[in-house]
């Protein structure tokens, strides 16, 4: 497997909103609600969404489930803007690993969420504080 690319935090931004994931039930509630704050509308069951905010929601969820799945709680989200880049950044509290970007998996067995985020994003970086390890991807406005 190889490793992500270590990178400083995303440029300073203005943070939209933040959210706080300690099981995977809490997925449900980041979409619509980080669906919400990109567009102003609520996320209607089975609706459609628009291009950005659709690829924003995915890489949020991809990443927030890998952190869930392999990090120590809790599982933080944070969407902000710049004049014309959205930035999420995915925080988990395990310290003792580093992002991997999975080699061929079967279909249907998963840990292809780093692989999503680079197809979709603009850029993925990744970078650890003292208390957490974060994943980041910017998006067009």
């Amino acid at each position: 497997m190889a490793t992500l690319r270590t990178s400083p935090p995303p440029p300073r931004a203005v943070e939209l909103r933040r959210w706080m994931l300690r099981r995977p039930e809490d997925l449900r509630v980041l979409r619509a609600s980080l669906h919400e704050t990109l567009t102003g509308d609520d996320l209607v069951d089975g609706a459609r969404l628009d291009e950005v905010p659709e690829l924003v929601v995915l890489v949020a969820t991809e990443l927030a489930t890998n952190a869930l799945r392999h990090g120590l709680p809790p599982t933080i989200v944070t969407l902000s803007a710049s004049e014309r880049l959205f930035y999420l950044d995915v925080a988990d509290h395990d310290l003792s690993t580093v992002p991997e970007l999975a080699d061929f998996q079967p279909i249907g067995s998963g840990g292809r969420g780093l692989q999503i985020a680079l197809a979709l994003s603009l850029d993925v970086g990744w970078y650890a504080t003292d208390t957490a390890k974060h994943i980041w991807a910017s998006f067009d406005r």
